[in-house]
């Protein structure tokens, strides 16, 4: 059981605390499926499930507790949620109460997430360098090594420097190089005429989508800079 869990303006107590309280999700993917078993699989963001629990109002404030939460539901605002090392943004999807007497009603609530804070506030303090680093260490299938140098000048992540346009004009040639390489590779899937060759040209097309993917995001960070 949680030491506190905080809701919007109610801090749940005693009886209301739940034994448990679940969290994760999925992660939304695109599968495509090629020629000869081969998979480009796109990650697209998380899909929190939703946070539910139940637990009981206790004591001679019971009903109203339970009415506010109810009228937080109706109105559908952004609330934040709060327990022990984890702190969400939601809103409330589902509150059931069972009014058995004034001082006992047992409830069930279940939120949707909007945000995780803390996957937010864990990726603000990520430096840019590490993010950029990784996600360029991770498209294996172009060269890399031109955008990695300029990646470990002085100055290469703050915005206006010349360091930062050689990052950008280093990680955006590597971006190209990738395109190019989808572009071959889907062009060879399309003309093979043997499933050996299909598979290779597919596997190739799995490995230059990779890439890309992986360049695009660091360009993305690399727009985020500042300066």
């Amino acid at each position: 059981m949680a030491d506190f869990l905080l809701l919007g303006p109610v801090t749940f107590q005693s009886f209301e605390l739940p034994p448990r309280i679940g969290f994760g999700g999925e992660q939304r993917l695109a599968v495509h499926r090629l020629p000869g078993g081969a998979r480009v699989i796109d990650a697209m963001g998380p899909d929190d499930a939703p946070i539910a629990w139940a637990g009981a109002f206790s004591g001679p404030d019971a009903a109203d507790r339970a009415r506010l939460l109810d009228l937080l539901r109706a109105e559908g605002l952004p609330l934040p949620l709060a327990w022990d090392a984890f702190a969400y943004l939601v809103v409330i999807a589902a509150f059931e109460a069972s009014y058995e007497r004034p001082n006992w009603v047992p409830y069930r609530l279940a939120c949707v997430v909007l945000a995780d804070q803390t996957q937010v506030a864990m990726a603000l303090a990520a430096p840019l360098v590490s993010t950029v680093a990784a996600d360029l260490g991770a498209a294996t299938a172009v060269d890399t090594s031109a955008a990695s140098a300029a990646l470990a000048a002085p100055g290469a992540t703050t915005l206006g420097t010349s360091a930062y346009g050689s990052v950008v004009a280093a990680v955006g040639a590597a971006q190209a190089s990738a395109a190019s390489g989808v572009s071959s590779a889907g062009a060879a899937l399309m003309a093979a005429d043997d499933p050996v060759s299909a598979a290779t040209a597919a596997g190739q097309l799995a490995q230059m989508a990779d890439a890309n993917g992986f360049l695009s995001r660091a360009a993305a960070n690399l727009a985020n800079a500042t300066s």
